[in-house]
């Protein structure tokens, strides 16, 4: 008779790096997206400080990067300690589905047991401790046959958010915060997101998801079959000499979907998912008016400034985000953001501050990839 692991033992965390952050343009490039930067002033890059959380519950060796092609060089340099064998490069970005299923599938090939947790290289967190302690939970919630998600109370009615409904607490021994999963809500109206805040059974659905990688792969091929079984014939040929050429057959082939279409949502309705409440601080820094308020260092009065730029502030607030070292001065400006990089300049405010998505899509239909 085998024995059963100790679930913490079984983990390993998946980091899918990808994404443009097309809101943090022109900082934020499809050649150097938003985790490859210091957007927080702690000296370290996004994906660095993402490493750098995972690293005391996982360990080193059990770290798995998840990114596109082009960023292999920067992301090795950016994360010394990365083993090559644990770095997954993407042909060409196709939604977090084929992401994360593609790593839990390498993974459990690897270990049949193994359980999983993905963490997106790009958000900030703080509290480490807090956030070991609801990890630990939800791997041991996990190893009972649950798909887990971390949910983030909310602090205002969003709308930038999906919504996880949470039911009864399950009652898993050493995690005592973990509650069944309703159902999950795309991004609602203002009205409706009042509503769910004021109730008190809605959290943000913050994409972090830990679960045994055969339950994972299991609802996937439920749900998307055709998906499936491509991963599956892709993660097959990983670890051989024929990866490059079931790469170049098998990816341009796979469907784009996000995974909590694929995954997350019908496994809720089968009753295979759970949630833990975070106890810890989250910013997913969507747009620059989100890190002028995570912005403490480096500020001149009542302006925020990322950069070495030389900056003269008269009567002014906001952020200055700089990529140069030019000299910029700003007189009687209030919640402004100035972005200045050497081939891009954006100007725009706080409350403007989602619109650079759409000035993004203008430019590529306008033809204008240079600069994106």
């Amino acid at each position: 008779m085998t024995t059963q692991r100790d679930p913490l033992d079984r983990f390993f965390s998946i980091i899918p790096a990808g994404g443009i952050g097309s809101r943090l343009w022109p900082l934020s490039r499809a050649s150097a997206p938003k985790f490859l930067h210091d957007l927080t002033g702690s000296g370290q890059t996004l994906l660095q400080d993402t490493w750098d959380r995972l690293t005391p519950i996982a360990g080193k060796e059990r770290i798995l990067v998840v990114t596109g092609k082009v960023h292999k060089s920067a992301v090795l340099e950016q994360i010394e300690d990365l083993s090559t064998d644990n770095l997954v490069l993407e042909l060409s970005p196709k939604d977090s589905t084929a992401a994360i299923a593609l790593a839990a599938a390498i993974l459990m090939n690897r270990e049949p047991d193994v359980i999983v947790g993905s963490f997106a290289a790009d958000h900030v967190i703080t509290e480490d401790e807090q956030f070991h302690k609801t990890v630990r939970e939800a791997v041991l919630v996990a190893a009972t046959g649950k798909i887990v998600t971390i949910g983030i109370e909310p602090t205002e009615p969003s709308v930038g958010f999906g919504y996880i409904k949470s039911g009864d607490e399950l009652g898993v021994t050493g995690a005592p915060e973990a509650r069944h999963v309703i159902k999950f809500v795309e991004k609602p109206n203002i009205a409706k997101a009042r509503k769910y805040v004021d109730s008190g059974q809605y959290l943000w659905n913050a994409g972090m998801f830990i679960a045994p990688a055969a339950l994972l792969l299991e609802q996937l091929a439920k749900s998307e079959p055709a998906l499936h079984a491509s991963i599956m014939e892709l993660a097959a040929e990983w670890d051989t000499d024929n990866r490059k050429a079931a790469i170049e057959k098998i990816w341009p082939t796979l469907k784009k979907v996000a995974i909590d279409y694929s995954v997350a949502e019908p496994a809720a309705a089968a009753g295979l998912v759970a949630v833990i409440p975070a106890s810890f601080s989250w910013h997913d820094v969507g747009d620059f008016a989100a890190i002028a308020e995570l912005q403490s260092q480096g500020r001149r009065g009542n302006l925020a400034v990322l950069g070495n730029a030389k900056v003269l502030a008269d009567s002014s607030s906001g952020i200055l985000v700089s990529d140069t070292d030019r000299l910029i001065a700003l007189i009687g400006v209030e919640d402004i953001i100035v972005v200045d990089t050497p081939d891009a300049l954006l100007v725009t405010t706080k409350e403007h501050a989602q619109r650079v998505k759409s000035l993004v899509d203008a430019l590529k239909a306008t033809g204008h990839s240079d600069v994106l």
